[in-house]
């Protein structure tokens, strides 16, 4: 995990954040000197329950008539999270505010193809 955690994390200097939930084991990276970030307790939390339940909820409805779900991806205050699930799990990864996302979000999933 660490390696795919790695590789992330060099797609853009615009990642602050990179998580991995996979197989009940919860592996992170945080860029470090970032401002306006959240909690390492909060961080866990998130990765344990809300990322997880969003993923299921976003995914039941698009199983049902949307052609699936690709990604989730939520806009805080200060930061996006775009969030995916992977084989037994899913990789969580927190975006800077100023950056585009959806591009960041290909030059990620390519990553994933090769690494997964």
């Amino acid at each position: 995990m660490e390696n795919l955690i790695e590789a992330i994390a060099q797609v853009s200097p615009d990642i602050r954040y990179v998580a991995i939930y996979q197989n009940d084991k919860l592996e992170s990276w945080q860029r470090a000197a970032i401002s306006e970030s959240s909690s390492n307790e909060s961080d866990k939390y998130e990765e344990l329950l809300v990322n997880p339940t969003i993923l299921l909820l976003a995914q039941q409805k698009g199983n049902i008539d949307c052609g699936g779900l690709d990604f989730v991806l939520i806009k805080y205050g200060s930061f996006y999270q775009l969030v995916k699930q992977i084989d037994k799990g899913h990789i969580s990864i927190c975006i800077d505010k100023s950056a585009e996302p959806i591009s960041l979000e290909k030059e990620i999933s390519k990553v994933l193809s090769i690494r997964i």
